[in-house]
């Protein structure tokens, strides 16, 4: 079975050395696991027994489309009224433990790998009613309807279920577990499983629209963010805005893998929000 980091906060000794790896810079971040500590959780209303790390938010420099939490549900705790945001689509991610998702009506349980797509103005709930700990990530996008176009029905799956895609010549080095078929523009997100096996690189400096945040699942490799060669491992989580040039090599000893995001398939802004011309 498929390990997947998740952090268990803490507090580092006061003998550590306080240099670190994390990097804040105009085209990306990299906040490394030893940043998720006790001292930068926070609490969400109307959730109990729950705390999170927030590694992505719309602001000013930093996420322009999404945000995105790691969330810690003691047994017992969980919402009946998780997300008041209108409009608001959300992933779930399970990295550790077990919950129970109402969704739209029916009940789901998650273990480790299950993944949930809450499209915008659906109904959810979600506990906790193991004896353990649960953790899994939540990424949350203002939903963009298009024109014609009818919104993405929940579902719910496990990585398990979903066999990886291997890109073009890589010998299955370089493959992507994809939740949603890339040719549905109803979806105007994805958020898929990047897997490097030893010798695994991309090859060339992608650059692109897509805006990305990348949570290190497992392993460990070099990624190549602008300028720079960053070291990165599991627990470790990278934003990269629009047009961020990136590569990455995968040397091993085991897979690399990643949870990613991206925005997809809608027009540029050109009023509004993140544009240039007068709303109308």
């Amino acid at each position: 079975m498929t390990d997947y980091y998740a952090p268990l906060g803490g507090l580092p000794p006061q003998t550590q050395l306080m240099t670190g790896r994390a990097v804040f810079t105009e085209a990306y971040a990299v906040i490394p696991k030893g940043v998720f500590s006790d001292i930068v959780t926070s609490a969400l209303p109307g959730w109990s027994h729950t705390r999170l790390w927030l590694i992505a938010r719309p602001m000013s420099g930093f996420s322009e489309t999404f945000s995105q939490y790691v969330m810690e549900v003691m047994p017992g705790g969980g919402s009946e009224s998780p997300d008041p945001e209108p409009g608001a689509e959300s992933v779930l991610f399970v990295t550790h433990g077990e919950v129970w998702l109402w969704l739209d009506g029916q009940e789901h349980e998650l273990g480790a790998g299950g993944y949930a797509y809450i499209p915008a103005g659906c109904r959810w709930h979600l506990k906790n009613g193991t004896h353990e700990p649960a953790r899994f990530h939540w990424i949350r996008k203002l939903y963009e309807p298009a024109p014609g176009i009818d919104a993405p029905a929940a579902f719910v799956t496990n990585e398990r279920e979903i066999a990886p895609i291997p890109m073009p010549d890589t010998q299955g080095r370089w493959a992507t577990t994809r939740f949603v078929d890339p040719a549905d523009v109803a979806h105007d997100m994805h958020v898929n499983i990047v897997t490097f096996q030893p010798g695994g690189l991309i090859p060339f400096e992608e650059t692109h629209a897509m805006e990305h945040g990348l949570y290190v699942l497992e392993g460990k490799a070099v990624y190549k963010l602008n300028r720079d060669w960053v070291e990165v491992e599991a627990g470790d989580f990278m934003w990269l805005r629009a047009y961020c040039p990136q590569a990455c090599y995968a040397a091993g000893p085991g897979p690399f893998r990643y949870l990613l995001y991206k925005d997809v398939n809608r027009h540029a802004r050109l009023r509004g929000p993140g544009a240039f011309g007068p709303v109308r």
